[in-house]
């Protein structure tokens, strides 16, 4: 399941390694070239920080490489007994505090927490998923046991 990636997602993982391959990385090894011209390397910070950054760079490609390589893409994402599945889009409202949260279950690589857009193995994703709307579920977290309804399930 970790593999699995949202067509959107490959796209926009695609699109910065395409960025950093072709645009970036030229562009910072130009820079280092230049510095390095300029003479003593030792004390040069544009050639120090240029070395440092390609390094980054090439990091960040191999990793974006891998992922790529290995990715599952889920294009039709929807379900159709209604259950959660990967690519749900999912209201909960907390038993307690009546407090609703909005998720959307995603592939690892997709996770942004201030879009809503939570792993399906994170620990909320993974008993989220096969559930129904209706259906009460208990999330273990450090501060204890939190009890949520779900509300909603679409695959908009």
């Amino acid at each position: 399941m970790s593999n699995l990636i949202s067509k959107d997602g490959f796209e926009k993982l695609k699109a910065e390694w395409e960025h950093l391959k072709y645009t970036e990385r030229p562009s910072v090894q130009q820079r280092v070239s230049d510095a390095a011209a300029e003479g003593d390397r030792s004390e040069n910070a544009e050639y120090t920080y240029g070395r440092m950054r390609l390094r980054e760079i090439d990091k960040r490609l191999r990793f974006l490489d891998k992922i790529l390589d290995n990715a599952k893409i889920v294009e039709n994402i929807s379900s159709n007994d209604g259950s959660i599945r990967f690519g749900a889009k999912v209201s909960l409202q907390e038993i307690k505090t009546k407090k609703i949260k909005n998720y959307t279950l995603v592939g690892p690589q997709e996770i942004d927490p201030l879009q809503g857009k939570i792993s399906i193995s994170s620990p909320v994703g993974k008993v989220l998923i096969g559930k129904k709307q209706g259906d009460t579920v208990q999330v273990s977290v450090p501060k204890g046991i939190l009890e949520y309804q779900i509300i909603e399930v679409s695959y908009k």
